[in-house]
Formats: C-alpha cells, structure tokens, sequence
C-alpha cells in the first residue's frame, strides 16, 4: 500500500488537474472540438491552455534532472522512448481519430463524468471496454 504522503499528493495532483480541465474548458468536448475544427468557426483559446501547460513542464524537468530521486519515491520510472512500434503508432493515431470525433481524452472526459455531463456518461464506459478489449487483443 503507497504511503499516505503519496496519496494526498495524488489526490491533490489530480483534483488540480480536474481543476484546470474546467477551467480551461478542456472537460467540454464543445470547447475541444471548437479547437480542432479549422474552419471559421476555429477557438484558438486552447493553445493558452498549452502554452500555459508547457510554462510548467518545462521547468518542473528541469527540476527533475537536477534531483537522483522524487520527493515522494525511492526513484524516478521513466517510460522507454524507443523503439515507436506499430501498437503505439496505431494506438496515437486511433487516439487522434477518436478525439477528434468526440472531443474526449480520458482525463477530461473522466472530468465530465465526474460533472453529470451525459456525453461523457456515456464515453468513459465505452472507453474502459475498448482499453479493456485491446489489452485482451494483445494476449
């Protein structure tokens, strides 16, 4: 069982998160899709939202190269970079197509859930069948 420094911070983590998805309205797929869709119609705000999200990577890396451990672990896990295989390219692209269609990524669409928002309601169980049928389609 993590330790409870862990669990209030993942749960302070993840409610800043929801938070900012309101927020920045990234939890509305009106909002998403207003973004992706290039036409007249195209809502630029999104890309503050982005920019606002790289002002806070960018630096919190440069912090984590400067420390051997977490604060809150024993050692960083960083996820492998290479190789880009065919079941990640495939998955990026069905992702993609997916969000674009609907304007939901799993965070945001878990937010919306999480609102009563009915759109989402109906998405998050749909999207735990697919990860749960892909994860059974790769043995």
């Amino acid at each position: 069982m993590k330790n409870l420094k862990q669990l209030v911070a993942a749960l302070v983590a993840g409610l800043l998160f929801g938070l900012g998805l309101v927020i920045s309205g990234m939890a509305f797929p009106e909002k998403v899709l207003g973004f992706l869709t290039l036409d007249r119609s195209w809502d630029p705000s999104l890309m503050f939202v982005m920019g606002g999200a790289l002002a806070v990577t960018l630096p919190g890396f440069a912090w984590l190269r400067r420390h051997e451990r977490p604060l809150l672990s024993g050692s960083f896990t960083q996820p492998a970079r290479w190789p880009l295989d065919r079941p990640l390219m495939l998955g990026a692209v069905l992702f993609g197509i997916g969000w674009g269609l609907v304007g939901y990524c799993p965070g945001p669409a878990l937010v919306s859930a999480g609102l009563g928002i009915v759109s989402a309601l109906l998405f998050v169980p749909a999207m735990l069948l697919g990860a749960w049928v892909a994860k059974r389609a790769q043995g």
